[in-house]
């Protein structure tokens, strides 16, 4: 199974990438009906022909995960703190914080795109004249605010799952041991929720590198200031040149797979890990024995 989702298109997209797209063969200056076969003339031309372009996207593409990621995160872990507290109402305010989350991106970009628009609801907000939709860093701005909005509810969500598994007998017994509020939540809640806040982080970065409908919709193809890697994969299979999109897709795809590569290596062992018992940190470890929290410098 794992070979027929995977590896198969995988290949096929790697073979596709050594072939031009139709018209003129370069070799023998004849139309042709066929695709030839170019080797790695596609994988050059990203670097040369299309240099700048190229860089373009994959520096978007990285600022686009680096941001919304780190905003996410915040975020959401914000959110997980509040759906996780005991008060009234509180099945509202999860329903509420989720909703965003629940709405398809296609749906969420054109929402943003109203929002947006020069008489819209942003600029009356703001007092000012912005535009938003147009190409510039101020469409980089609303495509950050748009992607935060839709996918902090995802981070809150799994961390919430992990907050839930925490036993209440360590906060009480570190309120008897005299921890604050901001106390227990750095010696406690942090280092026991970070295995699912690794994998929620994780999931996002994988799922921001290939962004491709929010941009697209809320801004529009072939801006400069939005475009991803992906959106270039798209332009050039609109414009039936299936070799060079391939090249960039496989280009998209070794950028994902390292990012998770090294994302696995270097915390692998928070990934996997569970929340309780006994964890190791860089100089101490959190306990969880009986009814009291210790920490045990190393």
């Amino acid at each position: 199974m794992l070979t027929v989702v995977v590896l198969y298109p995988t290949l096929m997209a790697l073979d596709e990438s050594l072939y031009g797209p139709k018209g003129l063969d370069p070799k023998t200056g004849f139309i042709s009906n066929t695709e030839p076969f170019v080797g790695l003339k596609n994988y050059t031309d990203i670097f040369t022909q299309a240099g700048d372009r190229f860089w373009n996207a994959f520096w978007n593409t990285t600022f686009f995960t680096v941001v919304t990621v780190s905003l996410e995160t915040l975020i959401g872990v914000a959110m997980a703190l509040i759906m996780h507290r005991a008060f009234r109402g509180r099945a509202v305010v999860r329903a509420s914080i989720l909703v965003p989350w629940a709405i398809p991106t296609a749906i969420s970009g054109l929402l943003w795109k109203w929002i947006f628009n020069a008489d819209g609801i942003a600029n009356v907000l703001i007092g000012h004249q912005v535009l938003w939709t147009a190409d510039g860093f101020s469409a980089k701005i609303a495509v950050v605010i748009a992607d935060v909005w839709k996918t902090a509810p995802f981070i809150g969500l799994l961390v919430l799952a992990g907050l839930q598994v925490i036993p209440k007998e360590v906060y009480e017994a570190a309120r008897l041991d005299g921890a604050g509020a901001l106390e227990q939540f750095w010696r406690i809640t942090l280092p026991l929720v970070k295995p699912a806040l690794m994998v929620a982080v994780l999931f996002r970065c994988l799922d921001a590198l290939r962004m491709f409908d929010l941009p697209y919709i809320l801004i529009g193809a072939q801006k400069g200031s939005v475009e991803t890697l992906s959106m270039l994969a798209q332009n050039e299979a609109s414009n039936v040149r299936f070799g060079p999109a391939s090249a960039y897709a496989v280009l998209l795809f070794l950028y994902v797979f390292l990012i998770a590569l090294a994302f696995v290596r270097l915390l692998g062992a928070d990934l996997i890990g569970g929340a309780g018992g006994t964890k190791k940190r860089k100089g101490h470890a959190v306990r969880t024995p009986r009814r009291r929290v210790r920490e045990v410098t190393a």
